[in-house]
């Protein structure tokens, strides 16, 4: 099989509202890619959303789009169009979200999402600016740290949550002007490690998704996008790649109470792809 393109699927499940109220899915990235398919999934089962991303008034439209799509669910759905690495976004945010819970919600899940950051190689003539270094570590990995820790600090991440982290098989390899979010991914999964061991106590897990290549937005902005998708294509034994559906499925089931002593764990969600090649 040759086909590139993921395929759609469905799944109901009993609404995430009981007398405990409802529990709310945080999406860092919420309007493209694994974090628009998360939101998807959760709505339908019942999750409020309240999500974060950052995009261009061109992509106004899409992201509606998007926002009447998951209310037609019944759900509260909360989308801020801002920079998720910011220290005063996050706070404003954490404030909206305060605000808007009733008695008895919880986050149940943060799903950080977040594909922003520098395609450069680390040295020659247009090696990668410190400014840029470090933004792109910031964004796509340190800023995990910030949304956990104040989402502790504030009591609304509590037993029973979830979080995950999107990284990928650059975390561990060298890809053409890859370096920057490969040592932004490489930081994630320690993040993931320690937040792992220092919210076992509190019953909070805490795990990395490490997604099969899939098509998405930010893979297209990878040099060698194609080729990628074409060797991971010829890996997998289902014959087709990962699409951001199978991950949001995924994340779904990972929610679930008999996930709670997995924690800390790159999980590999890819139907097969990196153990053929």
């Amino acid at each position: 099989m040759t086909d590139l393109a993921p395929q759609k699927r469905t799944q109901q499940a009993p609404q995430r509202v009981s007398e405990l109220g409802r529990a709310w899915a945080i999406i860092l990235g919420v309007s493209s890619g694994f974090g628009a398919a998360s939101a998807r999934v959760f709505a339908a089962n019942g999750y409020a959303i309240f999500g974060v991303h950052m995009d261009r008034r061109n992509a106004r439209e899409r992201v509606e789009a998007l926002r009447s799509e998951l209310e037609a669910h019944g759900v509260p759905v909360v989308f801020r169009n801002e920079n998720a690495a910011s220290d005063e976004v996050r706070a404003a945010a954490l404030e909206d979200l305060s605000a808007r819970l009733e008695p008895g919600d919880h986050v149940g899940m943060l799903l950080h999402s977040l594909a922003f950051g520098t395609l450069t190689p680390m040295v020659g003539d247009n090696a990668v600016q410190r400014k840029q270094l470090e933004m792109t570590l910031d964004v796509m990995g340190h800023s995990l740290i910030y949304w956990t820790r104040d989402l502790v600090s504030e009591g609304l991440l509590n037993k029973g949550a979830r979080i995950f982290a999107m990284t990928s098989a650059g975390s561990s390899q060298a890809w053409p002007s890859y370096g920057p979010v490969s040592a932004a991914k490489a930081s994630l999964e320690a993040h993931i490690r320690q937040l792992a061991v220092e919210l076992a106590p509190s019953g909070i897990t805490a795990n990395a998704i490490l997604a099969g290549v899939t098509l998405t937005p930010a893979l297209e902005k990878i040099p060698g996008a194609d080729s990628l998708a074409q060797r991971a294509l010829a890996r997998n034994p289902h014959g087709r790649l990962t699409s951001p559906e199978d991950i949001a499925q995924c994340l779904l089931a990972l929610c679930h109470p008999g996930t709670a002593w997995m924690t800390g764990n790159v999980l590999h969600v890819d139907g097969g792809e990196n153990i053929t090649g």
